[in-house]
């Protein structure tokens, strides 16, 4: 019988083993690689000395394939999961280990992975998953298969209920990549990581292309082309931080309110700069950035898919220690339309904050939707509507700011009055109508003007007309579609007033198991 003494060494001996993970050559590896360790991440993400480990002695049962032999049982089976504090609130985490088998998924490991996904549900906090997996391992085949689909299925229920991050931080392939898709934000690291369904010799077999894992799924691509990353990171660490960023604007679960912070930027400070911001030339381009980050607390603004339909802007900031979710058009980049990628980002970022209790703060200057024959074979009447749809559908404040235009339907659904917006204001630069003046002087005046002795002359004088009549924001304000013009200095003190005023709202949707949202 062993001693107490033995008993205890040989506890120290698996554990030693557990955060060895592959060992020390391959740790060596993956430092040269310019990656951490899994338990390196799991211990940065943390507050220092919070982490919590579960199932550090779990082992796979396969015995195929040469797997029972000696030095293919690691304890922890190529995942560390656990829990840790960030800013002192719990998060659950798990890590895939590269070291071990790939980070492949196993029976065992998707186990563990499930079991904090529970813990995370019941407890009502965040869960954090850091990728770095070859996919499923093959030598387990279906068993591997059914674990991926175990965490989806977790996923799918935690959507909603608890927010969940996905970090892409080495290769992800396969059905691997469905699991962060589900998840609500996905960041990647630049040069070293990488997600897609089918590799490159895959698709060079199928449909002869050749292609880069990094041109197919770096995380340059999809931050800019698929959309299928949030934000992306220049190094792990850097990952690590933008996590803890992001978990600070969020509450740990869908019956909690965002954590609010002290905040020393006065919440009546103005900025008499914004009164001259927005150009004289209602064509002319200005940085919707410039104006967030002057109104914003200390001019903050963590931004989601940056690099993706620039123009559209959608991050996270505060209003006097309060997070909100920022929804703007963008007049730098494709005059600030609507289109198809545009819209798809805002309504899931809308649906996001609605589900989190996350305020929602609309900046428009919006010309319309972008018009041509590919927007509409693609399906923009649809995507436009997800927008739509997600505005309408939110019942957490919400407050607009019209800078300039306000055209067409993109005025509606850019979070207007007509869909249970609380409070909207327009500075005096708004145009509020239902098109451009050049477009409507066509409509309204197209016949008359071909018969004009002085097409040029009367064009001009009907242009400046209808600018006087309707490229206004007081038409609206009589209707009370505008609830007050405000001078563009104000908008931070009156934007943190109205959140006040409607913090404890409630909205009321009607009974149903869910609606059907176009997809």
């Amino acid at each position: 019988m062993r001693t107490i003494e033995e008993r205890i060494r040989h506890l120290d001996g698996l554990r030693r083993a557990a955060r060895l993970g592959g060992g020390e050559a391959r740790l060596k590896k993956q430092h040269e690689a310019g990656k951490l360790s899994a338990r390196e991440r799991v211990e940065l993400l943390g507050d220092p000395g919070s982490f919590e480990e579960t199932d550090p002695f779990v082992v796979h049962r396969c015995r195929d394939f040469g797997m029972d032999a000696e030095g293919n049982t690691v304890p922890g089976d190529g995942v560390v999961a656990g829990a840790v504090r960030v800013e002192g609130r719990p998060v659950f985490v798990f890590a895939q280990d590269f070291t071990v088998f790939g980070g492949s998924l196993s029976e065992t490991n998707a186990a563990k992975v499930c079991k904090v996904m529970d813990l995370a549900m019941k407890a009502g906090a965040p869960v954090v998953g850091l990728n770095d997996s070859g996919g499923a391992r093959i030598q387990e085949g279906v068993a591997s298969l059914a674990g991926y689909a175990d965490i989806f299925l977790r996923n799918t229920l935690a959507s909603g209920v608890v927010p969940q991050i996905s970090a892409i931080m080495g290769p992800c392939a396969g059905g691997a990549v469905y699991s962060p898709a589900i998840t609500d934000f996905s960041v990647m690291v630049q040069d070293t990581s990488y997600m897609f369904v089918t590799g490159p010799d895959v698709i060079k077999s199928v449909t002869h292309e050749e292609v880069t894992k990094e041109a197919l799924g770096g995380a340059e691509t999809h931050a800019s082309v698929s959309g299928v990353a949030h934000v992306v990171a220049d190094s792990d660490a850097d990952c690590i931080l933008k996590i803890r960023t992001l978990l600070g604007f969020l509450p740990s679960n869908n019956r909690q309110d965002p954590p609010r912070r002290e905040c020393a930027d006065p919440c009546d400070r103005e900025d008499a700069e914004l009164d001259t911001l927005v150009p004289a030339s209602p064509n002319q381009p200005y940085d919707m950035k410039d104006v967030i980050r002057r109104v914003v607390d200390d001019g903050e603004l963590f931004e989601i898919h940056a690099d993706f339909a620039r123009n559209l802007v959608v991050g996270f900031a505060r209003l006097g220690g309060r997070p909100v979710g920022i929804v703007a058009n963008q007049p730098d980049f494709l005059a600030g339309v609507l289109d198809i990628d545009s819209s798809t980002k805002g309504a899931r970022f809308v649906r996001f904050c609605d589900a989190f209790n996350v305020p929602l703060v609309t900046f428009e200057d919006v010309p319309g939707f972008l018009p041509g024959t590919q927007q509409e074979f693609g399906g923009i009447i649809r995507h436009g509507a997800k927008l739509l749809y997600a505005f309408a559908e939110a019942t957490v404040p919400k407050v607009t700011v019209i800078t300039r235009k306000a055209y067409g339907g993109a005025y509606c659904v850019m979070s207007s009055k007509h869909i249970r917006t609380d409070f909207n204001y327009a500075w005096p630069t708004a145009e509020i109508a239902v098109m451009g003046p050049e477009g409507a002087v066509n409509v309204l005046y197209g016949r008359e003007l071909a018969r004009s002795a002085d097409p040029a002359a009367e064009r001009r004088a009907k242009v400046e007309e209808y600018q006087e009549l309707f490229a206004n924001p007081y038409v609206a304000a009589q209707k009370g579609y505008v609830d007050d013009v405000i001078l563009p200095r104000t908008t931070r003190r009156r934007l943190i007033r109205a959140l006040d005023l409607v913090e404890n709202k409630r909205d009321v949707l009607p009974p149903k198991k869910h609606g059907n949202m176009p997809l």
